[in-house]
């Protein structure tokens, strides 16, 4: 008795989308693409082609108007001779270190706060964020009157309270930790409202399992709140250095690098160099590539710590 085979099934012949929903497929795509191309074309405008404008013009000798020359490394021993130049690094250098003691702790702790309480946490945040919807111009404008050495707020405030009077922007003792206190003011809302975010995702299960144990709110922080926000605090900690290192509005605006080049920094000095000193474009465009360096390697750093952060 022979033995019936069994052919194959054969596999369902896939369903051909109808025109009109495969041309719809197409639109929808091309539609997509389009808002891609227009953020690529923005992004390669004004992010990227400045920075490759920037080390052509670093290596060049032009006033923008002429042709350019190319002078090698010319630009870059110009402005390592000045000297200003090693001031320059030590004030922005010094102003990061300060504003991270101010700009990035003070947030930190006014979020905890504000996370801490029960009534008017709307009100407080909208007054804490307030400064941030200031323009920055205004903002120093309104701290230009609070250090006027006559009827600044600022030493009214002193005066009140029996003690002398002081040059806040006038003074080299004083001018440059003056600047960090208008970055940090400026500064402070938005830190405060990324850290309250963060805080706001730590399970309330960890505060009462440290409350039993018989912690105290210190304990609580240093144990369960830092390392629960390790991720942002490193996250910020770079934000707060790249943005510290380009300082340029307070100088600015505040004291014009002064007094005696107490308060220049490397972003002010590319300003010199670019609209004061005759337009030497390629000086300062060769200063500009050696702070980018060092916030790349900071930055590098940073991802470094990060990623092992997460492993």
């Amino acid at each position: 008795m022979g033995t019936a085979t069994i052919a194959p099934e054969r596999p369902p012949r896939p369903r051909r989308r109808p025109p009109a929903k495969r041309r719809r497929t197409v639109r929808n795509n091309l539609t997509a693409y389009g808002f891609l191309c227009a953020a690529l074309f923005c992004f390669a405008m004004f992010a990227w082609w400045p920075i490759v404008r920037e080390v052509i013009l670093s290596f060049q000798q032009t006033n923008l108007v002429d042709d350019p020359t190319w002078v090698g490394l010319d630009n870059f021993r110009t402005v390592m001779d000045d000297p200003a130049f090693g001031q320059a690094w030590k004030n922005t250098i010094v102003f990061t270190l300060l504003a991270l003691l101010c700009g990035y702790v003070v947030p930190f702790a006014v979020a905890i706060v504000l996370n801490e309480l029960r009534h008017a946490r709307g009100y407080l945040r909208f007054v804490v964020y307030l400064p941030v919807m200031l323009p920055p111009i205004v903002s120093v404008l309104l701290f230009r009157w609070f250090y006027d050495p006559g009827p600044g707020l600022f030493n009214q405030i002193l005066d009140s309270v029996g003690l002398p009077a002081l040059a806040w922007l006038d003074s080299t003792d004083t001018a440059l930790i003056s600047l960090v206190i208008v970055s940090t003011w400026m500064n402070l809302g938005s830190g405060v409202l990324i850290y309250l975010a963060a805080l706001q995702n730590i399970p309330g299960e960890l505060y009462e399992a440290a409350e039993l144990d018989g912690a105290g709110i210190f304990k609580r922080i240093l144990h369960v709140t830092i390392p629960q926000t390790r991720l942002i605090l490193l996250l910020m900690m770079m934000l707060q250095i790249v943005a510290t290192m380009q300082v340029f509005i307070e100088p600015y605006m505040l004291t014009g690098g002064g007094p005696e080049n107490a308060t220049i920094t490397v972003a002010y000095l590319m300003y010199q160099y670019a609209f004061v000193y005759g337009g030497n474009y390629g000086a300062g465009s060769a200063l500009g590539l050696m702070l980018m360096i060092v916030l790349l390697a900071v930055a590098a750093v940073q991802l470094r710590l990060t990623r092992d952060e997460k492993r």
